[in-house]
């Protein structure tokens, strides 16, 4: 035993592999694209390899090259096709297959781009059954094709007709993307905002055309959920943007961007930038506010440009670099004299907005000391109740850590000891973790942000979140509502969105809340058993199994076992993101569906109630069996 011990141990020179670039990047995509997923979530891989791609055609248009941008999906099949100078033709298998190469080095080719480091384009070849890259240059054409970073195809040069510019097209491995799709809920404000940090620029996709006026002014009108309590302030320099403007929500909300890059997490440039505003503020109105009274309620877009930025990861998402070049000013020291000059200004020139704006400061000031008492307790309370963990069952990784897991950090918000004990016996322990709610909580639309620090619920579900000041070191990435699939449960779910809505709707714009889809029946025999979310799955399924299945109608989340939950919320977990935009008029349904007009609702149940016959007659069914928990 020890002999055999010793020889799996030894290090010898068979132990040292040697990996192609394709083979890495496939064994460990997530050191390349942070994580695979299946569509549902903004941040999955397939959406950065859309991101790769278009990245280097935006280069291309920040550099004065190409002023359009198409775009199509169909079929799992990507195409991007700009109108650029095109790769140089004797170099196109190079740019698309040999890691570390590319212009981007050269900065004088292109000074501020979004890709730095010659991987993005080769992460994606690595990553499709099928990829494909043409250059039009000067008459002429370059034609490759990989397959899983394979070369399959190598056309020699050969004459074209064909505009200048670059035709990428790759078809993502479903054997690493499994069962994906892409969503325009998330492809589409991608595309609007390379539209908004680059003017002049016009992305088609799928026959839709993409393009702004006003920039980040453009963006910011888009975006805001409610509308801001005074004409946005618009800012634009040499290398910098920003409009920002205040609202009467209870949050902070930003938008940041580095060189035409989306940095949801921030960074460098956007602490500068707040650090800039309460400066500028103090100074102007010559009076020490607290930082909260002045970062509450606002609204805020920021973008900046950086030559050879450093990002804290390959996928882009939080600004490190420190100075706007390698030599260069700081950033900090940029934005505060960019932000202090003209911010002052624009306040000097425009009383009114400056008086808005003063009033806004004095009645958070005010808010904020009505509610500071009730937060210390309310504090305390949160810290006992964690400790002896009656709310709040925890995971190993969080999103605000430096684990590389982190994107997969899951908090379940469950109603019921019978719910929160088949989630917590089946989760995994290490991403995923369980917060339980005594009972239906409370409807807290129109009501102010201290019924949060009163509301025991809310203030610990707060605390469990770490969102008390702000998202930026939220604790999961995923906030996943699981409730049952009865009506009990839908208003459980509508209530806890109008609690995110109300207090902390960045939670929703960022794409962290997400309603857990568990399945509606089990149907089964001997050799198969099905898990089925619908009616139409579960005729189907009835179908597959033959004579006589047992069928199970789950009506609850406890009525699950351990064992099989495990299966819902594992690698191929059912979740679906809450999105919204700013058509979807959240303060007029709202007050619909969640205000004080009880008859109207009523009135509005009555006019729209269907009593639905049945749509299958029980005759046409195969015979099943119906299990002993089955009404």
């Amino acid at each position: 035993m020890e002999d055999l011990l010793q020889q799996t141990q030894e290090y010898t020179d068979d132990k040292i592999v040697h990996l192609e670039w394709n083979e890495h990047i496939r064994r460990r995509p997530g050191m390349y694209i942070g994580k695979l997923g299946d569509g549902q979530s903004a941040d999955d891989g397939i959406y950065v390899l859309l991101k790769e791609t278009i990245d280097n055609s935006i280069d291309e248009f920040m550099m004065g090259y190409g002023k359009k941008i198409e775009v199509s999906i169909q079929d799992s099949r990507v195409v991007v096709r700009d109108y650029g100078r095109g790769i140089p033709l004797g170099k196109v298998v190079d740019v698309a297959s040999q890691m570390n190469t590319g212009a981007k080095y050269d900065s004088s080719v292109f000074k501020k781009s979004v890709g730095l480091n010659g991987v993005g384009i080769k992460a994606v070849n690595a990553l499709s059954t099928n990829f494909m890259i043409r250059s039009f240059r000067d008459g002429q054409c370059k034609r490759v094709v990989f397959s899983k970073g394979v070369c399959l195809e190598d056309d020699p040069i050969c004459a074209s007709n064909e505009k200048n510019g670059t035709e990428t097209s790759f078809i993502p491995d479903k054997e690493l993307f499994v069962n994906y799709n892409f969503l325009d809920d998330y492809i589409v404000p991608m595309l609007k905002n390379y539209t908004y940090l680059n003017r002049g620029l016009t992305i088609i996709y799928n026959g839709e055309q993409y393009q702004s006026k006003n920039g980040l002014l453009d963006l910011l009108n888009e975006n805001m959920s409610t509308e801001g309590i005074y004409p946005i302030i618009h800012l634009v320099g040499q290398d910098v943007e920003i409009a920002m403007t205040h609202n009467n929500k209870f949050s902070e909300e930003y938008y940041s961007f580095v060189n035409g890059q989306h940095t949801t997490q921030g960074g460098t440039h956007l602490m500068a930038f707040r650090e800039a505003l309460i400066k500028t503020v103090r100074d102007f109105y010559k009076k020490e506010f607290d930082v909260n009274d002045i970062k509450a309620s606002i609204a805020a877009a920021v973008s900046i440009k950086v030559e050879e930025p450093v990002f804290e990861s390959q996928t882009k998402t939080k600004l490190g670099s420190k100075n706007m070049s390698p030599n260069g000013e700081s950033i900090r020291n940029f934005m505060m004299n960019f932000v202090t000059r003209e911010l002052d200004n624009y306040l000097h020139k425009n009383p009114e907005t400056a008086q808005i704006l003063l009033k806004k400061i004095q009645d958070n000031e005010r808010d904020r000391k009505a509610i500071s008492g009730i937060q210390k307790i309310a504090r305390e309370r949160a810290k006992k109740v964690n400790l002896h963990n009656r709310k709040l069952r925890d995971c190993n990784v969080h999103f605000n850590s430096s684990d590389k897991r982190k994107s997969e950090s899951t908090i379940f918000i469950t109603e019921g000891d019978s719910a929160s004990g088949s989630i917590t016996k089946s989760r995994d322990v290490n991403t995923q973790a369980v917060f339980s709610l005594r009972g239906k909580p409370l409807n807290c639309f129109g009501l102010t942000k201290k019924v949060v620090y009163e509301n025991e619920e809310f203030n610990l579900l707060q605390a469990a979140l770490n969102i008390e000041e702000g998202i930026e070191n939220i604790r999961y990435n995923r906030v996943v509502i699981a409730t049952d699939a009865d009506v009990d449960g839908m208003h459980i779910r509508l209530l806890m969105i109008t609690f995110f809505l109300n207090f902390f709707p960045e939670v929703i714009k960022n794409k962290h809340l997400y309603i857990l889809q568990t399945p509606l029946f089990r149907v089964r025999n001997k050799q198969k058993t099905f898990y089925c979310y619908s009616d139409e799955e579960k005729l189907a399924a009835i179908a597959a199994c033959g004579k006589n299945p047992e069928m199970t109608r789950f009506k609850g989340l406890g009525e699950i076992s351990p064992d099989e939950f495990k299966h819902f919320i594992g690698p191929e977990m059912r979740i679906e993101p809450v999105l919204i935009k700013k058509e979807d008029q959240i303060q007029e349904l709202m007050n619909f569906y969640m205000g004080k007009n009880t008859p109207e609702r009523q009135n509005f149940i009555i006019d729209n109630l269907v009593i639905e016959e049945d749509r299958i007659e029980e005759e046409e069914l195969p015979e099943t069996r119906i299990a002993d928990n089955e009404e």
